[in-house]
């Protein structure tokens, strides 16, 4: 079903982040430096110039333009496997503390600081209806398929991937091999969309896309990692991902960054529950109970100690001054009644 998040579960050790595109003034240092994978939303808001609560103590990127952002990002999850093999010119990074992570932090800075422009926003998850997406800009991507049923027909369209890429061992008439070729005709829709409105790159609105492909994992639980259908869907899937991001950093002007994070499975998924706005309940809390602090009170409380200290100096400084004041010397009133007294 529709999710507002990705679905996330319990990555293992074995993860690799890969930085396929980035633009010259976004700097990822060689080496290999671990970031926990609770710390990759972060990673994302500080490439695309966004603050974040805690600073991110992580040597990988170097710091960037105060003057230039990138125009969009794109983050690219693969299930199915370790790592996948790009090329060796490229930035890749282990990621430790394999906990669930999605970008909605990111999504909603980039909707409340462009609430007035169209950003992109578009989500793409492992379930039944696959692709979620917000903002007045997406309508453009209203014809991409969203369900089963409607990417299979897609892949029964001419110009598919069924017939545009060799599958070798890999057969449209089974139910792994399509799901998997589902997700790299998806890609391949969402590039030739971003090609088709090029506009889309030109607001002020920074773009976010945050897809999942679970694909491949499909695959290796049917045939294996040693057969020869994984090692045709791995080849493809490296192919479709290399394109995808020269697309994006076409359509954007080379002002783009595509990562992929590679994982060999996710472990007891999650996925978490949506609320209502209008649930005011706390379910911790058993008389209903505001939190305690929030990552402002510092701030505020500083803003607000500070302000009643000065204020209260200043009514002590003017309270002393007024009451020690000589009317004769210090009082212009009372100065001028008297040179009027002497004059008459």
């Amino acid at each position: 079903m529709l999710h507002v998040t990705l679905k996330a579960g319990v990555m293992m050790l074995k993860i690799h982040l890969t930085v396929l595109r980035s633009p010259p003034y976004v700097t990822f240092q060689d080496g290999q430096w671990p970031i926990s994978g609770e710390k990759v939303p972060d990673l994302v808001a500080l490439t695309m110039g966004f603050s974040i609560r805690e600073d991110l103590d992580w040597p990988g990127l170097a710091a960037g333009s105060l003057f230039q952002r990138p125009r969009a990002n794109a983050l690219i999850v693969v299930r199915g496997l370790d790592t996948l093999d790009f090329p060796k010119n490229i930035s890749s990074y282990p990621l430790e503390n394999p906990v669930p992570f999605t970008l909605d932090s990111v999504a909603n800075t980039v909707h409340t600081l462009f609430a007035d422009s169209t950003p992109v926003v578009l989500q793409l998850a492992p379930s039944e209806e696959r692709l979620y997406m917000m903002g007045m800009a997406n309508t453009v991507f209203e014809d991409l398929p969203v369900t089963l049923q409607q990417i299979r027909g897609r892949l029964s369209q001419d110009g598919s991937v069924l017939t545009s890429l060799p599958l070798i061992s890999l057969s449209r008439n089974n139910e792994a091999d399509l799901l998997f070729l589902s997700e790299v005709q998806v890609l391949y829709d969402i590039s030739a969309l971003l090609q088709k409105h090029k506009h889309l790159a030109k607001d002020p609105a920074p773009d976010l896309y945050s897809l999942e492909l679970a694909g491949l994992e499909e695959i290796v639980r049917r045939y294996g990692t040693d057969s020869p259908q994984f090692a045709d869907a791995t080849r493809i899937l490296t192919s479709a991902l290399q394109k995808f991001a020269d697309d994006v950093a076409n359509v954007y002007a080379n002002n783009a960054v595509v990562e992929v994070v590679t994982v060999k499975t996710f472990e007891a998924p999650l996925t978490r529950k949506s609320r209502s706005i209008l649930q005011t309940t706390n379910e911790g809390s058993l008389y209903n109970l505001a939190y305690k602090y929030d990552y402002d009170y510092a701030v505020v409380f500083n803003i607000v100690l500070w302000l009643m200290i000065v204020l209260a100096l200043a009514v002590i400084v003017i309270s002393y001054n007024l009451w020690n004041m000589d009317p004769g010397y210090d009082s212009i009133i009372y100065r001028m009644t008297n040179q009027k007294i002497r004059l008459d």
